[in-house]
């Protein structure tokens, strides 16, 4: 029975297994063995065998849910008993009648028919996921320097964690942010691998000098592009995360884009085209700074949020931390999305299938370079705001 499935790992206790609810699940040994997860993660389940209260079991399996999403980071040996020690490959596959079904899945997809699945289907970019170590200073932070809408927040102290989604419209039609703050750690690891998240505003002078004055860092100052008459500066907020400000006069979507660095440029391109569908919108090669950048994305760059991906000549592996976790995309069958992906070189770190408890189907890929995404069915996604 999964509990969880936050980067390269899952878990369970499989002394209080719930027998009646019962799904495959992949192996965490399967995964790529570059990545490493920064600690084993373990859980105690205290169930009564002879139980029979279905709004406890629901109440669970809805919390168990939310937790799957990776928006949780490992707990260091809750227990002192390690992961690898819970959850064995052979003892992965399990009934699943309660859970939907996997079968639905379509086998038949050819690279042809993928690639037009992939660019017929309903995909945008609903929402990016990072860890923070104090999540109340963390929404104070961007709703005061970034003008960002607190859209609402939840918490889970049965999983030690809360989260929090912000961002400048509704969760149905914008780009937002997904905080997680873990009960108990402060401070995270931001790595290398991701480059910056980028905001459009009105006024970036006004919002650097609210970052100095709220506990934030300046890393460049306000000034023109390239002589251009379009002002730009970079930040960093209070954990860490670094931030590009652009001076846009109106924007239907201010939360413009992320940028993660690659190890090999050609070769993400294809992925992201073919298996997720994304168009090539723009790219720039700057041999003499040895750098290049593209940027790929749903519908033009001006409407809508896009994914920059940043190469550095002669350097193909970078440190991803344990902060950041994952983008998610909405699509109008995970089934077909995970066939496709692993048509083109993707890997699938959790099959699709709708998670217990709300039933929004998901699956979750891993990219060439080890970024993590989730695919999330539109009409789940929808019902489960509402």
């Amino acid at each position: 029975f999964l509990l969880s499935f936050v980067g390269d790992q899952a878990s369970a206790d499989c002394n209080t297994m719930l027998t009646r609810i019962m799904m495959p699940v992949p192996s965490p040994f399967s995964l790529p063995k570059r990545r490493s997860c920064p600690s084993q993660c373990s859980f105690k389940l205290s169930f009564d065998d002879n139980r029979s209260n279905d709004t406890s079991c629901s109440n669970f399996s809805r919390r168990l849910a939310l937790f799957q999403l990776g928006t949780a980071i490992p707990q260091s040996q809750v227990l002192g008993v390690k992961a690898s020690e819970l959850l064995r490959p052979a003892e992965s596959t399990i009934e699943r009648n309660n859970v939907g079904n996997v079968a639905a899945m379509s086998s038949n997809l050819t690279e042809d028919s993928a690639l037009q699945w992939a660019n017929k289907d309903k995909r945008r970019m609903l929402h990016v996921v990072y860890r923070v170590g104090d999540l109340d200073k963390t929404i104070k932070f961007y709703t005061e320097c970034f003008g960002m809408k607190l859209l609402r927040k939840r918490d889970i102290p049965e999983e030690r964690y809360s989260n929090a989604f912000l961002g400048y419209g509704p969760e149905e039609s914008h780009f937002t942010v997904e905080l997680t703050y873990n009960y108990g750690v402060d401070k995270y690891n931001i790595g290398n691998g991701v480059r910056h998240f980028g905001i459009r505003m009105d006024n970036v002078e006004k919002a650097v000098n609210l970052v100095k004055a709220k506990g934030g860092k300046v890393i460049k100052e306000p000034a023109l592009l390239n002589g251009s008459s379009k002002v730009i500066a970079y930040v960093e907020d209070p954990d860490g995360y670094k931030f590009e400000l652009s001076e846009e006069a109106t924007t239907p979507e201010p939360l413009h884009h992320i940028m993660l660095c690659v190890g090999n440029l050609n070769r993400s391109i294809n992925f992201y085209k073919k298996a997720f569908g994304m168009d090539l919108l723009s790219k720039q090669d700057k041999p003499e700074f040895k750098y290049a950048e593209v940027t790929l994305g749903y519908g033009a760059e001006d409407t809508n949020p896009v994914l920059k991906l940043a190469y550095n000549y002669g350097v193909s592996v970078y440190d991803k931390g344990d902060g950041y976790a994952q983008i998610a995309i909405g699509t109008d069958d995970v089934y077909k999305t995970a066939e496709a992906i692993k048509l083109f070189d993707g890997m699938i770190a959790r099959e699709p299938g709708p998670l217990p408890g709300i039933n929004t189907k998901i699956t979750v890929c891993l990219d060439p370079d080890g970024w993590k995404s989730v695919f999330v069915d539109n009409v789940d996604f929808l019902k489960e705001l509402e």
